[in-house]
């Protein structure tokens, strides 16, 4: 289970990182990253799980899954940082593995051009 204060929970943050950071997609997880130079605190990580997935069982399973693979990169993002995971339909069917692989690609990727156009 992600800490309260790394849970994002407004509309506001979500729009945010979809629209002011970078997006790098996978076949079955699509990331936002927005690294935020002027707040502090720690990073927040937000889920979104369409009806495309599933039924809520199934999204909600996917939910859980993507939050204890994201668990371990809490510490690797800046403070500060807004993070959205977002599952895509074949995410419902994948492996824990196959997720958390795609998830770890994903961020890697995300930091890489956050991090790299912060330098500039």
């Amino acid at each position: 289970m992600l800490p309260a204060p790394a849970r994002m929970r407004r509309r506001e943050d979500f729009s945010a990182a979809a629209r002011g950071g970078s997006r790098a997609g996978r076949r079955l997880v699509t990331g936002h990253l927005l690294i935020r130079a002027d707040h502090d605190g720690p990073a927040r990580v937000g889920f979104v799980v369409s009806r495309a997935v599933g039924g809520a069982v199934v999204r909600n399973r996917v939910r859980r899954r993507l939050r204890s693979a994201v668990l371990g990169y809490l510490d690797s993002l800046p403070g500060g940082s807004l993070l959205v995971v977002r599952a895509n339909p074949q995410a419902a069917t994948a492996r824990q593995a196959d997720l958390a692989a795609e998830l770890d690609l994903v961020i890697a990727t995300l930091l890489r051009r956050q991090l790299g156009a912060l330098s500039r």
